[in-house]
């Protein structure tokens, strides 16, 4: 990998308005260096609009963007030769192998036929393929698939790699060792995790971003990030008359099914009844006092194309 230019990533003032009068971002500044960076957000914040922006598939409406020091503006053919990119829905050739798709993809990247094939085959054991190369796409699960976007992201060995909501859909397992993956490919690189999912940021990244409604609403550690939950995480029994309460106030974190009934999780000032007890807070508790507001997940326990002719 190329080491003489800058593995950092610059955001300045980056404001985005569509056509209708959208704004989607509303000044973004933000400074990125090597390692994993999580950003956080609901659905419709403005990750994606910014993660488009950094990959360079859409113009800002102003600000500036700098990526390994070269301006967005000025060197947008050298600077694509830098990123790699997973978009939350990657196209692909579901009747093609593993192995084909990804030669296929480094041809792409102007890569000799022999140089492809190496590549695909590094990549195809990086990411723990290397048994079912042979396999056609369309037979893959969903964590398989989102391996192979992951390879075909790495084809160019990039400096910049970004990745749009990478587990959404995975089951647990699958999740946890796309993490782990994620994790790896941090050294060397600026890997840029967006994602709802608070666990996956938990799990991996140094540092984190907060996005809420375009603006730009906290970047730090994960772990200043939980401070000012302290002493504002409750838990409790309770039934189903508070779950009708509490599912309209925005502060419930978690209900979990159990046999003396609904363990609630909330954040609060104060102790929502006489039976809370206070809780160390996490980043998903510390999330939903960001944003005033989360999704409530209730777990229940011990209960009820064509194909390309290049290669």
């Amino acid at each position: 990998m190329n080491t003489e230019l800058p593995l950092q990533v610059e955001c300045r003032e980056l404001r985005k308005v569509y056509p209708d009068g959208t704004e989607a971002l509303k000044g973004i500044s933000l400074t990125l260096t090597e390692g994993l960076f999580g950003l956080l957000g609901p659905n419709g914040a403005g990750k994606t609009t910014l993660m488009e922006i950094i990959t360079l598939l859409l113009a800002p409406t102003s600000g500036r963007l700098t990526l390994c020091g070269l301006d967005a503006r000025k060197h947008e053919t050298r600077i694509r030769s830098l990123l790699g990119y997973l978009p939350q829905f990657f196209g692909y050739y579901p009747e093609l192998t593993a192995w084909e798709f990804l030669t296929y993809i480094g041809r792409l990247h102007n890569l000799s036929r022999r140089s492809a094939q190496d590549r695909a085959r590094d990549l195809l054991r990086m990411v723990r393929l290397e048994e079912v190369r042979d396999k056609r796409l369309s037979t893959f699960s969903g964590g398989m698939l989102r391996r192979v976007g992951i390879a075909q992201a790495l084809m160019g060995d990039p400096k910049i790699l970004i990745v749009d909501e990478p587990t959404a859909g995975l089951d647990p397992e699958e999740r946890v060792h796309f993490r782990n993956d994620l994790f790896e490919l941090g050294e060397g690189r600026v890997v840029i995790l967006s994602t709802h999912i608070v666990g996956d940021v938990e799990e991996t990244c140094s540092r984190v971003a907060l996005i809420s409604e375009g603006e730009l609403r906290y970047c730090g550690s994960p772990m200043e990030f939980v401070l000012p939950a302290e002493g504002r995480v409750w838990e409790f029994v309770g039934g189903s008359d508070d779950l009708e309460r509490l599912m309209g106030q925005g502060n419930l974190v978690q209900v979990r099914e159990q046999p003396d009934g609904l363990a609630f999780r909330v954040v609060a000032s104060d102790a929502p009844r006489v039976t809370a007890r206070p809780v160390l807070p996490t980043l998903e508790d510390a999330y939903v006092l960001f944003l005033g507001g989360g999704e409530v997940e209730i777990e229940q326990t011990g209960r009820m194309g064509q194909i390309p002719q290049a290669f």
